[in-house]
C-alpha cells in the first residue's frame, strides 16, 4: 500500500493548493455531498484557486446513498467530464464521502490519486484515514469495496463549527475507541474532555493523537490480518445495531452505533476475560449520559444476531468474531463468542441503559 500523507492544519486552503501544485494533475475533481455543496464548498472556493476551478460532483448526503446508485453516477460524472488517470479527485466531507470517493477513485481507470478532506470529526477520525473505501448493498454496511490510500488526508478542525453537537459526539465514540486501544492516560484525556464545546485549536491536537493512534495500527497491518482488528472494538455489535435501523428506514449515526456498540463489547470482555466492572460502568455511564440509549428487547435479538454472522470479521461459519479488551489499552483480537453469550451481553446492555 502507498505511502499515505496526514496534514493536520487549519490554513485548509493552503494546504490543498500546495499538494495540487506538487502533483499537478491536467484536471481537479471535488466531490461534495448536499451538505458540504452548501456549507464548505463555497468558503473554499473562496480561499482555494484549485477547488475554485475544479469540476463538482454532488450526491445526496446521508449514509443511505452510500450505494451503487451514488458510485455509478460518480463514474458517470468522471467519464462526462473528461477525467483521465492523471486526474485528481478530492473527497469534501463526512464518511460517506470519503468511503464511496475514495471507492470510486480506486476503481475508475483502475484508479485515480484522490485527497480526502474530512469535514466531520467522524471521517477525520475514521473513514479518511487507513484506506478503506466502499458502499453498502444489499442491506449490508461497506459490503463491497477496495482497500485505497488517499495519496493524502487534510485533517482540520476549521469546518467544525458547521456541525450539530450529534455529529460531534458521533466522531468523539471513535475517538473512545482509540482511547481504550492506546492505553489509560489518552482515554482519560478523552473522558474529561467536553467534546460540544471545545474550542478547534485543542480538539486538533487530540484528534492528531487519535489519528496516529489508528495510523500506527494501520501501518503495521495495512490489509487488515492481524492487529489492524484492534480498530474493530464496537463495531461488531456497532454494525448490527447500525445494519438494524437502517432495515428499518429510521438509520441512527455511525458513532452512536459504535459507542453503543463498545458497551456491548467491553461486556464480553468483562465475562470472558475480565475486563475491570468499574471502567465498564464508568465508559456505560458516560455514554449513557451523552448518547442516551438504543432501546431494544429480546425480540431484536435475533435479527441482530443475524446481522452479527454476515458482519466480514468473521472466518468461520457460525462463530462470531470479536474485539475485546483484558484492560484499558491490552487488546485481544479474534476472540469468538457465541449465541448465547452474546445474548447474555445484550441483557446486561439494556440493564446498564435502564431499559
Amino acid at each position: 500500500m502507498e505511502h499515505q500523507e496526514l496534514i493536520f492544519t487549519n490554513e485548509v486552503a493552503q494546504a490543498i493548493d500546495t499538494l495540487a501544485e506538487k502533483i499537478n494533475p491536467p484536471k481537479v475533481f471535488v466531490l461534495t455531498d448536499t451538505n458540504t455543496s452548501c456549507l464548505v464548498l463555497p468558503r473554499l472556493r473562496q480561499v482555494s484557486r484549485t477547488i475554485a476551478e475544479a469540476t463538482a460532483i454532488t450526491i445526496k448526503a446521508g449514509d443511505m446513498n452510500k450505494n451503487l446508485e451514488s458510485l455509478s453516477y460518480i463514474w458517470e460524472q468522471l467519464c462526462d467530464n473528461g477525467a483521465t488517470r492523471k486526474s485528481l479527485l478530492i473527497n469534501l466531507g463526512g464518511g460517506v464521502v470519503t468511503d464511496i470517493g475514495g471507492f470510486a477513485g480506486a476503481s475508475f481507470k483502475r484508479g485515480i490519486g484522490f485527497l480526502n478532506l474530512p469535514t466531520t470529526l467522524l471521517s477525520a477520525v475514521d473513514a479518511a484515514v487507513g484506506g478503506k473505501t466502499g458502499i453498502n448493498f444489499n442491506g449490508l454496511k461497506n459490503e463491497i469495496g477496495a482497500f485505497k490510500e488517499a495519496t493524502a488526508v487534510i485533517i482540520s478542525t476549521a469546518f467544525f463549527d458547521t456541525l450539530p453537537s450529534e455529529e460531534l459526539l458521533s466522531g468523539y465514540a471513535e475517538m473512545l475507541k482509540h482511547g481504550l486501544i492506546a492505553g489509560k492516560e489518552i482515554y482519560s484525556r478523552l473522558l474529561e474532555f467536553d467534546i460540544t464545546v471545545s474550542d478547534p485549536a485543542l480538539l486538533l491536537e487530540l484528534l492528531e493523537e487519535s489519528v496516529m493512534v489508528k495510523k500506527r495500527i494501520v501501518e503495521e497491518d495495512p490489509t487488515e490480518k492481524g492487529i489492524r482488528r484492534a480498530l474493530n472494538l464496537g463495531h461488531t455489535a456497532g454494525h448490527a445495531f447500525e445494519s438494524m435501523s437502517l432495515n428499518r428506514q429510521s438509520p441512527i449515526p455511525h458513532g452512536y452505533a459504535v459507542a453503543w456498540g463498545l458497551i456491548v463489547e467491553l461486556i464480553l470482555s468483562h465475562l470472558k476475560h475480565g475486563f475491570p466492572s468499574n471502567e465498564l460502568h464508568r465508559l456505560a455511564s458516560y455514554i449513557h449520559d451523552r448518547y442516551g440509549v438504543l432501546r431494544i428487547t429480546c425480540d431484536d435479538y435475533p435479527e441482530l444476531l443475524g446481522l452479527m454472522h454476515h458482519d466480514k470479521k468473521n472466518e468461520n461459519a457460525g462463530d462470531i468474531n470479536f474485539t475485546l479488551l483484558e484492560d484499558v489499552g491490552q487488546i485481544k483480537i479474534d476472540c469468538t463468542c457465541n449465541e448465547d453469550e452474546i445474548k447474555n451481553a445484550l441483557d446486561i446492555y439494556r440493564d446498564l441503559m435502564h431499559i
